[in-house]
């Protein structure tokens, strides 16, 4: 069972919360085993605490690392209060607790269920430094938006880890026709923070204009090199 002595966090109704259209909400991925004071755990909740600033919805898996930074950086952001931070916890043999920012949670038995809820919760996935798991949340995300089981929605890399994996799969999966040029269209590489909610903010307001989103074009970073 999932606990924490400091776990105030409410169950939430997933259904309930899709029905929420005015909520713009920002789903981070990354590493559990990254430490407060770790340069990038300081990143993702000064991030996250631009994301609490503007009002948005926050989701990470609800664990330590960078789950904890994102859920803190949020709650430290959000003065009014009326943005919400979710957690998606996963039952495993370790990292069993939530972490104590998270308002709003959810468990899960399987990553399977918990991905999907992830993908349908989220407008926009923002990618921190993280391994496996991480990874795992990445490509599975890509490829919902890939094969249009989820409606248009952006995936920003954020740090310059994951430059040289992006240009692994076009060296590889592109370049032998594996995928296609067209599937880039859903990545973004952010050097910075700044980058990142700017992107984040366009998006935002796409989303008030026209309830969905389109690709931005001046953002596109790898749409040159995947043509």
């Amino acid at each position: 069972m999932i606990k924490n002595p400091k776990d105030n966090a409410k169950e939430f109704n997933i259904e309930d919360e899709l029905k929420k259209k005015d909520h713009f909400r920002v789903t981070i991925y990354g590493s559990a085993r990254i430490k407060k004071g770790d340069e990038a755990y300081e990143h993702v909740y000064d991030l996250a605490k631009r994301i609490g600033e503007k009002g948005f919805d926050i989701i990470t898996g609800g664990g330590p690392g960078i789950m904890e930074a994102a859920n803190a950086g949020h709650n430290f952001g959000d003065k009014t209060n009326k943005a919400e931070s979710i957690g998606l916890r996963i039952e495993l043999a370790f990292e069993q607790t939530v972490n104590e920012y998270v308002e709003l949670k959810s468990n899960f038995a399987r990553f399977a269920e918990r991905l999907e809820t992830f993908a349908q919760l989220s407008n926009v996935f923002i990618i921190a430094p993280g391994g496996v798991g991480t990874m795992l949340e990445f490509f599975y995300t890509w490829q919902l938006v890939q094969v249009k089981k989820l409606a248009y929605k952006p995936i920003i890399l954020v740090g310059t880890m994951w430059e040289r994996l992006i240009y692994w799969v076009i060296d590889y999966a592109l370049k032998d026709n594996l995928i296609s040029s067209s599937d880039f269209d859903y990545i973004y590489i952010a050097k910075d923070n700044n980058e990142a909610m700017k992107l984040i903010d366009q998006f935002n307001a796409q989303y008030k204009k026209n309830g969905k989103l389109t690709p931005i074009e001046e953002y596109k970073s790898f749409s040159k090199d995947a043509e």
